[in-house]
């Protein structure tokens, strides 16, 4: 059975993006027999969060916000970073065959700083215990989204270093995994359009009440094409949102383009905004109900978390003894 690996980080709401890019793809596949470890970072959300209260309660609701999507627990061992020690220590262990080069050319620290995030050594190493979290339960393949693909390459990379150094072609000590980026799915723009980012504070939340959905969505940026004026949808934001959750081939979309391009049927951006609310409406329906109930049965969540925690602590086992061994202790 093939394994994989993934995780978000708990430092705010879970977003469109991260269904978008992530999410979904660990639904395909959690249906599709893969053995799944999906983890909340919660030491990766460190390098942002400095509040301990809201932590607690990020960590939390990511963990019900994975239920509420569709993870199974039957199928998917659901488990937090901060549970599973071996993470850190072979993060130390990469760590020392990590040259400071790769850690300079990692694009992620950069766009962090950029926006305004503190530019501290967790961050700037942000990219050696992602690779432990990777490398530590040794799956086959880690799905993420585009944005994200530079860190499972980092990871790959780190895992042939330690290899050359301590291990052999017949006897490697970590299994090198294979990134999986969801065919079609770009990076998808915020609010504002630019990257929608948890970091950047423009995101769209699909468990919003109603009304604040609605009024989320229309503050996104639209040009100043008018009502009766023909429109592009491959530039607008609104559209890009639209196409990603329902499908580039779905008929609603294809629908929706030509209703951009229209000049003779009074179609705004507002049109398509009302759209794209009554497709997150209609799509995470299911899901907006489940977490209802969730948020209620605190004691389920606690048993998901201690078995996720257990089956990710005996898959660690192995390969941090191995790891131990190769360099000496």
């Amino acid at each position: 059975m093939p394994r994989l690996l993934s995780g978000l980080q708990p430092s705010g709401q879970l977003h469109l993006g991260n269904y978008s890019g992530a999410i979904k793809q660990f639904l395909t596949l959690q249906d599709q027999g893969y053995e799944s470890y999906v983890f909340v970072a919660s030491y990766h959300a460190l390098t942002s969060v400095r509040d301990p209260q809201a932590l607690r309660a990020n960590i939390r609701q990511v963990v019900i916000d994975y239920l509420a999507f569709g993870l199974d627990p039957a199928k998917t061992n659901i488990y937090l970073q901060h549970d599973v020690p071996a993470v850190t220590e072979l993060a130390w262990l990469l760590g020392c065959v990590c040259p400071k080069s790769q850690m300079d050319k990692a694009v992620s620290y950069k766009d962090k700083v950029a926006k305004g995030i503190p530019a501290s050594i967790g961050l700037y190493t942000y990219p050696v215990l992602q690779a432990a979290d990777i490398l530590a339960v040794e799956p086959d393949v880690v799905p993420v989204g585009e944005d994200q693909r530079q860190n499972v390459e980092i990871a790959r990379d780190l895992a042939q270093r330690f290899n050359h150094a301590y291990g052999s072609e017949d006897n490697p000590v970590f299994k090198v995994p294979q990134v999986m980026i969801q065919p079609g799915t770009a990076v998808l723009p915020g609010l504002d359009g630019q990257k929608m980012s948890k970091s950047y504070g423009n995101t769209l939340d699909p468990f919003l009440p109603e009304k604040k959905l609605r009024k989320t969505i229309m503050k996104i940026v639209s040009d100043s094409t008018p009502v009766e004026a023909a429109k592009n949808p491959d530039t607008d934001t609104t559209f890009a949102l639209f196409s990603a959750l329902a499908g580039a081939d779905d008929p609603r979309t294809l629908e929706l383009a030509e209703k951009y391009r229209a000049t003779d049927i009074g179609f705004g951006y507002g049109h398509a905004k009302q759209a794209l609310f009554e497709l997150m409406l209609e799509h995470f329906g299911p899901a907006r109900a489940r977490r209802e109930e969730l948020m209620k049965d605190p004691g389920y969540v606690e048993g998901v978390l201690r078995d996720g925690a257990e089956a990710a602590n005996q898959a660690m086992t192995d390969v941090t003894a191995r790891a131990r061994a190769a360099v000496g202790l």
